[in-house]
């Protein structure tokens, strides 16, 4: 039903009724009306919207491929994320996060993969990096180690890593190509 003939059908409805005098009148059924409209709306016009798990049928290979790819990361990181509670309020916290990070970093990965927007590209390379700082310094808060010799989701796996000790005492692992 249209607005216009909403508004017709309240029109003819309240023209029909016998009103208290307590100050209820047309105005104030036009309002509940509007109300009533206002909550059911919504839900009618979102229902035609397409559902993330009905693809259209008419997708490029590479959109299939970024979809399924982020739809794997997306149920990887919901069922890490369902820890047994340990009674430790901040292990359990960490043990939580640590998959939505990964989560993150899985997704910006596949942005790099499929992306083609530079802009979104750079952003998806910051959420990398930011989210395995944030990983790491969890992991140190709670006193787990934070070292992790997979390299960085954008850089190459072959990529040997040299230790390498600067004069402040602080270890750095670099790729081998870049020590000196």
């Amino acid at each position: 039903m249209y607005p216009s003939q909403f508004r017709c059908a309240v029109a003819a409805l309240s023209a029909r009724c016998r009103w208290p005098r307590s100050g209820f009148g047309f105005g104030a059924a036009f309002l509940a009306a509007h109300i009533l409209v206002a909550f059911a709306v919504p839900p009618l016009a979102f229902a035609h919207e397409s559902h993330p798990g009905n693809p259209p049928a008419a997708l490029s290979t590479e959109e299939r491929a970024f979809l399924e790819e982020n739809e794997a990361a997306m149920t990887k990181m919901m069922n890490d994320m369902a820890v047994k509670p340990t009674g430790d309020v901040d292990r359990d916290f960490v043990a939580m996060m640590n998959p939505h990070h990964q989560g993150a970093i899985d997704m910006a990965v596949i942005e790099l993969r499929y992306g083609k927007n530079e802009q979104l590209r750079r952003i998806a390379q910051e959420i990398i990096v930011d989210q395995m700082q944030e990983i790491a310094a969890m992991k140190l808060a709670i006193g787990e180690p934070a070292t992790d010799t997979a390299p960085a989701p954008t850089q190459p796996a072959s990529a040997p890593v040299a230790n390498v000790r600067h004069h402040s005492g602080m270890r750095m692992d670099m790729p081998a190509g870049m020590k000196k």
